[in-house]
């Protein structure tokens, strides 16, 4: 019984980054962008919990794994979608907002290549759909101080050029420490640190940039290894 139980904790958690996406949608619905991010930021939170509970109970196999990407293709892929298209309708970017639909699309699709493709144990090929996912969510916050990046160009490049990147044969840093050795994992270090700076400034309008980081890092990590 005990053990049963301790099979589904990681399940309940998975269950519940996915009841996250759904209050973001229904969020976006009603109109509080606001309130959609937020469930982005608090699915992100148990879809890292769900993993660490998987690890740490020593639970892990199949049917989580599966109900993970399930979950991650509506909270990660299909919410910031939502949000993406009611910013462009309001950038009154007509039928240019369909592109935002490429958001889940290609969230679905990155989620089943991961899934089948074993190099991505440690590192990650293409953006993962909870990076892309944060930034998108964090543009109305960012356009607060920054009204050019709710324009319809930058949105349509970002639902284009970050659907591309979600796919893309791009090698990219994982937030997985196996140790704390600086040199092995300088580039993470370097990103958290980053990040919490800019996050204690800008708060979350910092998130677009802090992914850019993450991305620019990543190349960096490549092209010195």
């Amino acid at each position: 019984m005990i053990e049963q139980i301790k099979q589904q904790i990681p399940n309940a958690l998975t269950c519940t980054n996915l009841i996250c996406g759904c209050l973001g949608i229904i969020s976006v619905f009603q109109g509080s962008l606001e309130w959609a991010a937020y469930f982005i930021y608090i699915a992100a939170l148990f879809d890292f919990a769900d993993g660490f509970a998987a690890r740490l109970l020593n639970v892990q196999g199949e049917l989580g794994k599966q109900l993970d990407s399930l979950a991650d293709v509506v909270s990660f892929g299909v919410l910031p979608g939502f949000i993406l298209f009611r910013l462009m309708n309001e950038a009154q970017g007509g039928e240019w907002a369909y592109l935002a639909m490429l958001v889940p699309a290609f969230s679905a699709l990155r989620l089943a290549k991961f899934n089948i493709d074993p190099r991505q144990s440690d590192s990650f090929i293409g953006v993962p759909t909870p990076a892309n996912a944060l930034l998108i969510s964090a543009l109305p916050f960012a356009g607060a101080h920054f009204p050019a990046l709710l324009g319809l160009p930058v949105l349509a490049t970002v639902a284009v050029v970050m659907s591309l990147l979600l796919v893309a044969e791009l090698p990219l840093l994982a937030l997985k420490f196996k140790g704390w050795n600086w040199q092995q994992y300088k580039f993470q270090y370097i990103l958290l640190l980053a990040g919490l700076v800019l996050l204690f400034t800008f708060k979350f309008a910092a998130i677009p940039l802090i992914i850019l980081i993450y991305i620019g890092l990543s190349i960096i990590k490549k092209i010195a290894s």
